[in-house]
């Protein structure tokens, strides 16, 4: 990983860490707080780079229609899920029910 690369994970991460319990937000938004509007596949990167990180809730971050676009990434078969639905979320076929009343924008709430 290139320091750049490196940088940028770290702020994704510090990003994250801010997601309340019980809400989500998702790679597009991220990389638009973080001024990197075309980066919402390196977010994704990084949150695939974070699951050795304990203290990094990627399970809080899915694509922009609610769907856990990234649930292959963590290990198990429903892990991901399995964290949303302990944190309140309904998920039906892989989406987060009522996505836009759980989002949490950065750009808006910090």
């Amino acid at each position: 990983m290139s320091k750049l690369e490196n940088n940028f994970f770290e702020q994704v991460y510090a990003v994250v860490k801010k997601i309340p319990q019980g809400r989500v937000s998702s790679y597009g938004a991220i990389a638009q707080y973080l001024s990197a509007k075309n980066a919402a596949r390196m977010v994704g990167w990084a949150m695939n780079a974070s699951h050795q990180l304990l203290d990094v809730p990627a399970h809080r971050v899915v694509n922009r229609n609610g769907m856990l676009s990234g649930k292959h990434h963590f290990p198990g078969d429903n892990l991901m899920e399995e964290l949303l639905i302990s944190e309140g979320h309904q998920i039906v076929k892989d989406q987060i029910v009522n996505f836009k009343k759980v989002f949490w924008d950065p750009s808006t709430e910090l």
